[in-house]
This record gives C-alpha cells, sequence and structure tokens, in this order.
C-alpha cells in the first residue's frame, strides 16, 4: 500500500506548495500552530526523527515563518513557534486543504466515509496489539 502513502505525500506537497511550502515545512509548522513546541516535543508527536524536525524548524526560522524563543521549563532547550507570516502560510495551505477535503468526502459520501474510519481504527487496533516484528524476523 506504499501507492497509498505516496498519493498522500504528493497530495500534501501540491497543498504545502500553495503558500510556497513543503509538506515537511507544513507538518511542522502545524505542530506548532496552538502551542510552541520543543523540537524534540514535536519530533515524538509526529513519530519523526529530531534531527529531521531540527532541519526544518532551523530553515522555517531563516525563511521568518517561524521563531524561536526562552523556554521557561527548560534552559537549553527553546520552543518554537510560528511567525506572523507561518501563520499565513498555514492558513493558505488550511483553506486549500479543507477544499481539497470536502470535494473528497462528496464524492465518497457519508456512509463510506465512516465504514472507512471504523476499518481504519480496527486496523490500528489489530496492528497494535500484534506490536511490530522484532529485528530477527520472528513476528
Amino acid at each position: 500500500m506504499t501507492w497509498l502513502g505516496g498519493t498522500f505525500t504528493a497530495a500534501g506537497e501540491a497543498l504545502a506548495k500553495r503558500a510556497g511550502q513543503t509538506l515537511a515545512r507544513w507538518v511542522i509548522l502545524d505542530a506548532i500552530e496552538e502551542k510552541p513546541s520543543t523540537v524534540a516535543q514535536i519530533a515524538r508527536r509526529r513519530g519523526i526523527a529530531r534531527q529531521a524536525v531540527q532541519r526544518v524548524a532551523d530553515l522555517l526560522e531563516r525563511d521568518g515563518l517561524a521563531v524561536y524563543e526562552l523556554n521557561p521549563e527548560h534552559r537549553r532547550a527553546r520552543l518554537l513557534r510560528p511567525t506572523p507570516l507561518g501563520q499565513e502560510a498555514l492558513r493558505t495551505i488550511s483553506i486549500a486543504q479543507k477544499t481539497w477535503a470536502d470535494a473528497l468526502g462528496a464524492e465518497f459520501g457519508e456512509a463510506t466515509l465512516r465504514n472507512a474510519t471504523t476499518l481504519i481504527h480496527r486496523i490500528r487496533q489489530v496492528v497494535i496489539s500484534h506490536g511490530l516484528p522484532d529485528e530477527s524476523g520472528d513476528l
């Protein structure tokens, strides 16, 4: 099913491009939209390598879309928050994403989406209950 992931990645890239961004930048901006966070917090929540988040966060800061600020809970781990320019990029992407998602949802219909949601939740439960395969190849 990697083709599905690739399709959604391509869609995300196209949506982010509307604001002159990439999917990676959108993901990090979205992670700090509601609440400033440290790079490590973003990485944990999104399941992304901390180093990858750091690279994108530094690019966002360089381009004026985010800023680092002091963290009252930690001397060295600064908080990342969006700037007004970053918030505007998020608004642009969000409007495009909602329009796109609404069009898809209308085509699928409510019943199909509800069934798909139920199935995805069930798949997640089964995968979690089985755990990940270990390195020896045992399941």
